[in-house]
């Protein structure tokens, strides 16, 4: 425990959203001798995932979608580690470095930020043949192999493996599966134009949801718009449908429909990082850190949770549902984030703490290039005006003045040259050439 004298200990568990903002305000605002910060994330950077369906296309460079932690919190300590266990108990932490090993975090303050996983399914070859879309790796991976997957088709006369090798599917109709899909297909078209046997028509993109609707996020009116504007393309879409099963790369979807994909992107929502199973702090029945309006865990002073791993109650609709919490989206992180840090630093110094309370301002989604879907104040929009306001809300989102310019060249840069659609899956194993070396 801190000594009188020392600076109250400040532990931060993930440098996402929560975590990130959450430490930048802390060391704007505190003073060296009052607190010290740490933060604690198996990346060294925090990566803004609205951008990654842009950086899977190649629209964006996916260096520029993360910030990096160390150069952003110039005055907190961060560590390049693994959570293992909570025992706020004894107030310590369990980390596992992959370099040093195991060790323990002493704090005074716990601030848990972190973050979801993504919520797989017991559906027969999905955790064999799924891809995910939460990281930069996975937004870079899915472009090559999607790409490559092209590059394949065009070198085989075989037109069931053709067939196979160009569709690709998608599972999940919010945000981020719409954008993915989106995103790779208009990519995929425009790459084909280096291809004389692949042509879009040649290219089947399927999208499954098991909601009725797609992007629930926006109007009934606008998920309609997108579903239309998406079979324009010529992507199927099943809605009220579920994947039964994909082993060995045939899909059987709930429907009766079944074909073979090479290509499998699952996007069908996320839970709280199981990580806090493994503490003793209080759960609620979906595994997330049960908090209160104000962000505290529940029974616990000194202990904080935001973001996707905590269930903070949503206060802008307790008339239509009492027991209703804030969804894992990044629209509540950000906004919680400033919150959680204007709370911890009242708590310091003996000042009253404020409820999190977000009136819903409205979304906005990507379609690809120059397309795009808005709901804002009422205001909806679809096509290039949508398109540009999702842009400019995001960009205008992402940290540090670096990060902002060198998207906005990204964006200038594709403008003026076209994107670049090119696959680089030597980086999948990046020894191979030197291991065939080796052995000849």
């Amino acid at each position: 425990m801190a000594g009188k004298s020392d600076p109250t200990r400040i532990l931060i568990l993930g440098g996402g959203y929560v975590g990130m903002y959450t430490a930048l305000q802390l060391q704007k605002k505190l003073g060296r001798r009052e607190a010290s910060v740490t933060v604690v994330d198996p990346q060294p950077h925090m990566t803004y995932q609205p951008f990654l369906p842009e950086a899977a296309a190649g629209s964006v460079e996916p260096r520029h979608v993360v910030a990096p932690l160390r150069r952003v919190l110039k005055r907190c300590h961060v560590i390049t580690a693994s959570v293992t266990e909570i025992k706020h108990d004894d107030k310590l932490v369990t980390i596992e470095n992959p370099q040093s090993g195991t060790e323990t975090l002493a704090y005074d303050v716990l601030v848990v930020a972190l973050g979801s996983v993504s919520r797989l399914l017991p559906i027969p070859g999905l955790a064999e043949e799924g891809i995910g879309l939460k990281t930069v790796g996975e937004a870079t991976y899915l472009r090559n192999h999607v790409l490559a997957k092209m590059d394949a088709a065009a070198n085989t006369d075989d037109q069931e493996l053709r067939k196979r090798l160009l569709t690709f599917t998608f599972v999940g109709g919010g945000f981020a599966g719409v954008e993915a899909l989106a995103e790779l297909e208009d990519m995929a078209r425009y790459a084909s134009r280096d291809y004389q046997n692949v042509s879009p028509d040649d290219m089947s993109w399927v999208l499954v949801e098991a909601a009725g609707r797609v992007m629930p996020e926006v109007s009934e009116k606008m998920g309609v718009y997108v579903v239309k504007a998406l079979e324009e393309r010529g992507i199927k879409v099943y809605l009220n449908t579920f994947l039964k099963s994909v082993e060995g790369g045939h899909a059987v979807l709930s429907d009766g429909t079944e074909f073979d994909t090479d290509t499998l992107v699952w996007n069908a929502g996320v839970k709280a990082n199981p990580v806090v199973k493994n503490s003793d702090l209080p759960l609620d029945e979906r595994g997330r850190v049960k908090a209160s309006a104000h962000m505290q865990v529940e029974g616990l002073p000194g202990v904080w949770a935001a973001g996707d791993v905590a269930a903070v109650p949503d206060l802008s609709k307790t008339d239509e549902d009492p027991a209703a919490t804030c969804a894992p989206s990044a629209q509540h992180a950000v906004r919680q984030a400033d919150q959680l840090a204007k709370n911890v630093l009242a708590t310091l110094r003996g000042k009253p703490t404020k409820e999190y309370r977000h009136a819903y301002a409205g979304s906005v989604a990507g379609l690809g290039l120059y397309k795009g879907v808005a709901d804002v104040y009422g205001f909806k929009a679809k096509g290039f005006v949508a398109w540009f306001m999702h842009r400019s809300y995001h960009v205008s989102r992402m940290p540090t003045f670096n990060r902002k310019m060198r998207i906005v060249i990204d964006w200038t840069l594709a403008f003026l040259f076209k994107r670049e659609a090119v696959s680089m899956g030597q980086i999948e194993n990046p020894r191979a050439a030197f291991e065939r070396a080796a052995a000849s």
